[in-house]
């Protein structure tokens, strides 16, 4: 059996980035515990053709093979910096570019992070009703990271630690066979 493809994107630029480093978190214990192979994105992974793009057709190879990623993958993660209570604009023309039914059905951890607290209601209020729209699976646990969360760029708070575990135990429901594949190869 094949292992299932998870891919994660982080709607960010910043390099180091939190919300790239709370993607990798996710897609790492993911990996982990169901036998995933994983690819985890940034903004500067799609490319300057992005910001360009009316159409899909306009990105260059580079920001193509991004979308083909996201769009076949069997899972995905979804990482976005709190830009103004909200998501940064290139990061949601990127999803822009994604056709809704090639999301559909497709479970998908939603996170985000943010400078404090008040930001935390982002991943209901935005990440949750966009992915809504595309009739995705988005789990029930979405995570929110702020500031306080991280040291030198990596998850460093057990609280946010538990609620990581928590979501990628969700997919389960999802990935049921290769919880069983795995533990019988322990």
């Amino acid at each position: 059996m094949s292992a299932p493809k998870l891919v994660g994107i982080a709607g960010s630029f910043n390099r180091p980035s939190k919300t790239y480093a709370l993607v990798q978190t996710v897609a790492g214990l993911a990996g982990d515990r169901y036998g995933f192979t994983s690819k985890v994105y940034d903004l500067h992974d799609v490319g300057s053709s992005l910001g360009v793009a009316q159409w899909r057709k306009d990105l260059d190879a580079q920001a193509k093979n991004v979308i083909d990623d996201i769009v076949s993958s069997d899972a995905l993660i979804i990482g976005s910096p709190t830009f103004k209570g909200s998501y940064p604009g290139l990061f949601k023309h990127l999803i822009d570019l994604i056709d809704p039914h090639e999301l559909r059905a497709k479970p998908i951890i939603i996170t985000a992070t943010g400078g404090g607290d008040r930001h935390a209601l982002m991943v209901e209020h935005q990440l949750r009703p966009l992915f809504g729209f595309f009739m995705a699976h988005t789990l029930p646990t979405a995570v929110y990271a702020a500031d306080r969360d991280f040291t030198d760029y990596r998850v460093s708070s057990e609280q946010l630690s538990n609620r990581i575990n928590e979501v990628v135990g969700e997919l389960a429901a999802f990935f049921p066979h290769r919880v069983t594949v795995l533990a019988a190869a322990e």
